[in-house]
């Protein structure tokens, strides 16, 4: 018979739950990532025709140029490699404004961000006479940069504090769209180039754009996943965050910097797409606790398995035509978000 010493025991019983709880969010991150793996493929094999996987197959890895190779190749692999890209951005963008705001309802377009892309597309196709998806891209991912570095210095640099961010963010976000809707009423063929922009699409993805955002986007995700510690700190409050040895001000800025990063470049590439960044992060803190070195890794499986199914819906729903994603994640988004938010212990940080 073995004797275990009491304060061996009690050391066993306090540290059982917690390696229970990392096994169950490790099992349920692996499954998250079969989901998105299943869409992925969903995603290139589906669309206005399905095509067998076997032809699937031969399109990604034995290429000769016939119909269905070019349909996989250029068309079907481009929008889902964009749509996966993005939906890691937008639920990591929305998961670091909800911690850095200490807002649950916060998304990108708290802080301006998205009106800092628009005012920044519309001005480059009014002036400039900018038409094409990649000019869009640099002009957006500009005007997002601008708009985080303008609404930083609102809410006082180094002194700002979450509630100073989001009112700095809302002042910026309704000016901007000002100028955007007085810039489209003056000039008609801005109005009619913003319209598929707006409205959120992966419809147009080709290599190109992935190639331009991807490093931008992976930057950013690497800096986001590096603040959960440093979040975790700040969502207990400044003076607390202090104590515990956190540089309130850097972290301010490096998430920030991440936010403008991965904002700016998914807004750029496939223009602002509602409820993603706002709603996956929401739904993921029921289900990790509000551990952000958890919360960031779950919202940036599930976001991208959001966007994905959703455009895969809007392919389906509307054959031969599509529904665009943007549309589809807003009628999904809606009603599930109301749902969440009523539900009281969800509803906060």
């Amino acid at each position: 018979m073995t004797l275990v010493s009491p304060a061996k025991a009690g050391t066993e019983t306090a540290t059982a739950p917690p390696r229970r709880r990392t096994a169950r969010r490790a099992a349920g991150l692996a499954v998250s990532l079969g989901v998105l793996l299943t869409l992925v493929a969903a995603s290139i094999a589906i669309g206005a025709k399905s095509i067998p996987p076997g032809e699937v197959w031969h399109g990604l890895f034995h290429y000769t140029g016939r119909d269905t190779d070019v349909v996989i190749r250029d068309v079907r692999l481009p929008r889902t490699i964009l749509g996966l890209l993005v939906g890691i951005a937008l639920g990591l963008s929305g998961a670091v404004i909800q911690a850095l705001t200490r807002n649950p309802l916060a998304d990108p377009g708290l802080l301006g961000l998205s009106a800092g892309a628009a005012a920044s597309v519309v001005s480059a196709i009014s002036f400039l006479g900018v038409s094409s998806l990649t000019g869009y891209v640099w002009f957006a991912f500009l005007g997002t940069a601008v708009a985080s570095v303008l609404v930083y210095a609102l809410g006082g640099s180094r002194g700002a504090t979450p509630v100073r961010l989001a009112l700095a963010g809302t002042a910026v976000y309704a000016a901007l769209y000002g100028y955007v809707n007085a810039v489209e009423l003056l000039d008609s063929a801005a109005l009619d180039k913003m319209r598929f922009w707006t409205v959120g699409s992966l419809a147009s993805a080709n290599m190109t754009v992935v190639r331009q955002v991807t490093p931008f986007l992976l930057v950013g995700t690497v800096l986001a996943l590096a603040l959960g510690r440093s979040l975790n700190a700040v969502a207990l409050g400044d003076d607390t965050a202090r104590a515990l040895g956190t540089h309130l001000g850097r972290t301010r800025v490096l998430s920030m910097a991440a936010v403008t990063l991965l904002c700016g470049a998914a807004t750029a590439a496939c223009g602002p797409i509602a409820f993603v960044g706002l709603m996956v992060p929401h739904l993921v803190r029921a289900l990790t606790g509000p551990d952000l070195r958890w919360i960031l890794p779950y919202a940036a499986v599930l976001s991208p398995v959001l966007l994905l199914g959703a455009d895969v819906i809007g392919r389906v729903v509307a054959r031969p035509a599509e529904l665009q994603v943007g549309v589809v994640t807003t009628l999904i988004g809606g009603p599930v978000f109301i749902y969440l938010v009523r539900r009281r212990r969800m509803a906060q940080l």
